[in-house]
């Protein structure tokens, strides 16, 4: 019998996903980075565009405690979110900026212009 579907059709053959399956978070090791993303979220009426970083934490989190399989950011299309965090610090070091007008230094007279 065919149940709704044709009786010539082949038997259904599921395909995996294109990233793989991966495991729930059972044990809660990544809740806390799930939590600040759906937060942010929250605050931010579902503008994911703000939330970039706490989804890339959240992911590198999955893929450090092995729940997901280790992937390139970038193909992940995050590889443009920096962690302020990660940045190096600010120098504290003052430049000064160039004299936009250098002070005049006299120059020895040219042998042409001397009398």
């Amino acid at each position: 019998m065919s149940f709704g579907r044709p009786g010539f059709a082949d038997v259904f053959k599921p395909s995996p996903p294109a990233r793989g399956s991966f495991p729930l978070d059972h044990d809660g090791e990544c809740k806390a980075f799930m939590i600040s993303y759906l937060k942010c979220m929250k605050e931010n009426a579902n503008d994911n565009g703000k939330c970039r970083l706490f989804s890339k934490q959240y992911l590198e989190c999955r893929m450090d405690k092995g729940l997901m399989a280790r992937d390139d950011m970038a193909n992940l299309g995050l590889g443009d979110v920096v962690d302020p965090s990660a940045l190096p610090p600010a120098s504290t070091q003052t430049t000064t900026a160039p004299l936009s007008n250098p002070p005049h230094v006299p120059q020895p007279p040219s042998s042409e212009h001397r009398i």
